[in-house]
């Protein structure tokens, strides 16, 4: 039994070690002077030359603020609705409420690159082409997020809902004042998946979009690492690369407690 714990740990440590490989090479090569030799150890001094050198080749200033806006607004708008249809289908019954659910958990089989062309249709019809709002309106309402809160919804007394009801709040009051406070982790998890998604979203918004002023970190990556401004380097490239996934990493060095507990907590197994 000893022997294959020690072989388990072991097969599990070298197949992290494989995983990190990629990532340690990127952060290798973005903090170490330009070669044209790919090593996972450092050939000269560390240097930040590559990051200034990135932040001044590109607007990258002007992607992150892209960004930044197009992660907030879609999660604040993912975050009124899921929060409503997940009461509705935890919490309500109502007729068709199964077939309801059954059509929503279809939506999560489909994959997005499946609807790029009628979406691009709908955004040209509306003539929101190359605008911020065209890359957050097909993901106002997650799939993923309805069904990750609805069975965290599901797993909160219902007494709290009578309760609250008894001392006089109606049914919006009962949401944002019970339900919501007590299903934190799972809005923490659904937050880091929505973030993270739409951080590294690269195929609507290249398609969609063809200005600095809406573009995005992930596009904007693409165009640089094709351009003349990246010299040809790997170590540009990766100095990009790094300063675009530092805050993700972040985020989920600083979450993953909450990441990991809610989908435990929630039910979905």
């Amino acid at each position: 039994m000893k022997t294959r714990t020690v072989l388990l740990f072991t097969c599990a440590g070298l197949f992290a070690l494989l995983w990190l490989i990629p990532l340690i090479w990127l952060v290798v090569t973005a903090f170490t002077e330009p070669t044209y030799l790919m090593t996972l150890y450092p050939q000269s001094a560390l240097t930040l030359g590559n990051i200034k050198y990135v932040l001044t080749a590109a607007p990258f200033g002007r992607y992150y603020i892209n960004t930044i806006m197009i992660v907030i607004g879609t999660y604040g708008m993912q975050f009124l609705t899921v929060t409503l249809a997940a009461y509705a289908l935890g919490v309500l019954n109502f007729r068709l409420e199964k077939l309801v659910f059954f059509l929503i958990f279809v939506q999560i089989i489909i994959p997005n690159d499946v609807l790029i062309m009628p979406n691009y249709s709908t955004m040209s019809f509306f003539n929101l082409v190359d605008t911020k709002l065209a890359i957050m309106l097909p993901f106002y309402c997650s799939a993923f997020g309805i069904l990750l809160l609805r069975q965290s919804f599901k797993t909160i007394p219902k007494a709290l809902k009578d309760a609250s009801m008894i001392d006089g709040c109606n049914t919006m009051q009962t949401i944002w004042g019970v339900y919501v406070p007590c299903a934190k982790p799972a809005y923490v998890s659904f937050g880091l998946v929505s973030i993270s998604y739409h951080w590294n979203n690269y195929l609507w918004p290249m398609i969609v979009t063809n200005s600095v002023e809406n573009r995005p970190l992930t596009v904007g990556l693409a165009i640089f690492a094709k351009s003349k401004e990246a010299v040809m380097q790997w170590s540009n490239v990766t100095a990009a690369t790094f300063i675009i996934i530092l805050p993700l990493l972040l985020a989920f060095l600083i979450y993953q407690k909450q990441f990991i507990n809610s989908f435990v907590s929630s039910g979905i197994k």
